[in-house]
């Protein structure tokens, strides 16, 4: 979750929801755990791990939604095979969240984002919701700008790609 500030402003939003972040620094850990204690949160749960083996623990069909923003872009094509939008990765996100499920994956890295929707699209078990290229091309009305998006690290505008779990 990098910073946090997505999920402390999505947890802040919906009181009544349950959140869990995954992050495997120190720093952004902090920084979330700050942002949790200013806003008087109880509803956020905090991994120092990961976000695989945390989702492999998960029982099925226990997740309404997903946020995975901005991840790694691991850009040297070397690299590449890090990336968390994996095979094997789809198939327990496709097991632990519930049908209908939204996942949203957001990315400012052209070749993550097509390789991204090739690989949620080949995996068969989620439907990409986008009908005009607004729909991946402007930040969602619920979204909540981060800091790491403001810095614009990548080599394309931020892509915004919704799915539904079928």
């Amino acid at each position: 979750f990098g910073g946090g500030e997505h999920l402390v402003g999505q947890a802040s939003r919906h009181p009544d929801v349950g959140f869990i972040g995954c992050e495997p620094f120190v720093e952004g850990m902090a920084k979330a755990l700050t942002g949790i204690v200013e806003h008087d949160l109880g509803n956020v749960r905090l991994v120092m791990d990961d976000a695989r083996p945390v989702l492999a623990s998960l029982q099925d069909q226990s997740i309404a939604r997903v946020f995975i923003l901005f991840p790694d872009p691991w850009p040297k094509k070397r690299q590449q095979k890090r990336r968390l939008i994996q095979p094997d990765f789809l198939e327990v996100l496709h097991r632990i969240c519930r049908p209908g499920a939204p996942v949203r994956f957001a990315t400012d890295v052209k070749s993550y984002a097509d390789e991204a929707l090739w690989r949620f699209l080949q995996h068969g078990g989620f439907s990409w919701t986008a009908n005009h290229a607004n729909d991946w091309r402007c930040p969602p009305k619920d979204h909540l700008t981060t800091r790491y998006e403001s810095k614009k690290l990548g080599d394309c505008d931020p892509v915004w790609l919704d799915f539904v779990r079928s």
